[in-house]
């Protein structure tokens, strides 16, 4: 009972139990209510502006976006522009390739079939000159053969006219 006269005493005397008059207590209920109300405005106001800069964001990402399309393209053309042959010149690249790799075998073949053909001329010379010495010397015992066959014929010739 005395808790109720306590309350019943504060609400005489115009004080409320937490100890402040019910006209602060208005007062601190509109400001808080201000201040939220701020708060909120604030809050919608950032809101607002950073929905604003994504769209900018956004609006310049799709320029971006357009603009990189557009020189994609743009580089697209030039490559075609800047060599319209392409395809048939890298035809004729890769022939000349095939064909100097054939050359480059054919030339080591050939070389070597060269030195092969001077080692076989040379040999060849070789052979051809004893060949000739040998024709040569051949050439001069068939003459002296022949001389010493004259010579003996005569000798006999001799002593057949002596017996005679």
């Amino acid at each position: 009972m005395s808790s109720k006269n306590n309350s019943g005493a504060a609400a005489v005397s115009g004080v409320n139990t937490n100890g402040k008059l019910p006209m602060e207590d208005n007062e601190e209920e509109e400001i808080w209510k201000v201040a939220v109300t701020r708060f909120q405005a604030r809050e919608e106001e950032i809101e607002r502006k950073k929905m604003t800069v994504k769209e900018k964001v956004q609006q310049r990402l799709g320029f971006a976006e357009e603009a990189t399309r557009c020189l994609t393209q743009t580089l697209e053309e030039l490559e075609i522009m800047g060599d319209p042959m392409r395809k048939e010149v890298g035809m004729v690249r890769k022939k000349i390739d095939m064909a100097n790799r054939d050359i480059k075998s054919l030339a080591q073949s050939c070389q070597k079939k060269e030195k092969e053909y001077k080692d076989t001329l040379e040999a060849f010379n070789e052979k051809n000159k004893e060949k000739a010495h040998l024709v040569s010397m051949l050439m001069e015992l068939l003459a002296e053969s022949e001389r010493l066959r004259i010579k003996k014929l005569e000798e006999i010739n001799k002593t057949v006219g002596t017996l005679q």
